[in-house]
């Protein structure tokens, strides 16, 4: 099993939503902010090949973005991830399945992409989309929080399709990729676990943005439900890191993936 990152588009965001009630004096000698108090951030989607199974985890911002949403939240660099892909021989129909971890615009933007055509089209069109069944009812029924993330045109003819897989709680994917229900960052977020022939990985999603958000007390503003955040964080990683697994990440500017000691500290990465 071999795993890389794609370019999902990069963009910036406020460093004090990103680390809520963390002070800035704190969070900022982790993650250094411009003089705007802005991060840059990734949206790094993970490419996992077994040698039989071609598969995403998670999208990136999609090219459908509005000349108003690349200021709101300052794209410096596009999405590239079909382009990403051809530099490495696979095409958009390789792809047979995606998992996203949940289905806010910058995780699920590149499920829908306007083709050469001006229209829309799914990105992926053979592959299986994974998406757990709460955060599919909650695209379908947006609140008043999440209508502002779960955009209705990132979803346009999945689900006709037949390629939209709902899964409720804890699913083998395929053998070595498993999805585990977590909730937390939204209702239906997602974990996804690869498990190799000698070592593991845990994709954790926005339960674990960057390497600066490893103290389990160390939560987002974006958190829909940020107490079972701080609860999940500290059975998560205390179970993945005991099991010796790496921790990827979608956002991290400064790492792909990391290996923590008990304290929390990291001790590997890369």
């Amino acid at each position: 099993m071999t795993v890389s990152w794609l370019c999902g588009g990069e963009f910036e965001l406020d460093g004090g939503t990103m680390f809520g009630p963390v002070p800035k004096v704190l969070w900022e000698k982790k993650y250094p902010p411009d003089k705007d108090n802005y991060i840059k951030m990734l949206n790094a989607p993970l490419l996992v090949r077994t040698g039989e199974h071609t598969i995403l985890i998670d999208t990136g911002l999609g090219n459908k973005l509005t000349d108003q949403h690349r200021h709101i939240f300052r794209v410096y660099r596009d999405w590239s991830l079909v382009d990403d892909l051809a530099q490495q021989g696979i095409a958009r129909e390789d792809i047979e399945v995606v998992i996203l971890t949940h289905c806010d615009f910058d995780h699920a933007g590149g499920v829908v992409m306007t083709g050469e055509s001006g229209h829309p089209e799914l990105t992926f069109p053979k592959a299986r989309h994974i998406i757990q069944q709460r955060e599919w009812a909650d695209v379908r029924q947006p609140n008043i929080r999440t209508i502002h993330t779960y955009w209705p045109e990132n979803f346009t003819g999945l689900e006709e399709s037949g390629l939209l897989e709902i899964v409720d709680g804890d699913a083998d994917i395929i053998p070595g990729i498993r999805v585990r229900h977590t909730g937390g960052h939204t209702r239906g977020h997602q974990l996804v676990e690869m498990e190799g022939a000698k070592i593991c990985a845990v994709h954790l999603g926005d339960l674990f943005p960057t390497h600066a958000h490893a103290n389990p007390l160390w939560v987002m503003a974006y958190d829909n439900f940020p107490m079972e955040v701080v609860e999940l964080k500290q059975q998560l990683l205390a179970r993945y890191r005991k099991e010796n697994c790496w921790f990827t990440f979608y956002h991290d500017i400064f790492m792909k993936g990391c290996r923590l000691d008990e304290r929390g500290k990291v001790v590997s990465s890369f």
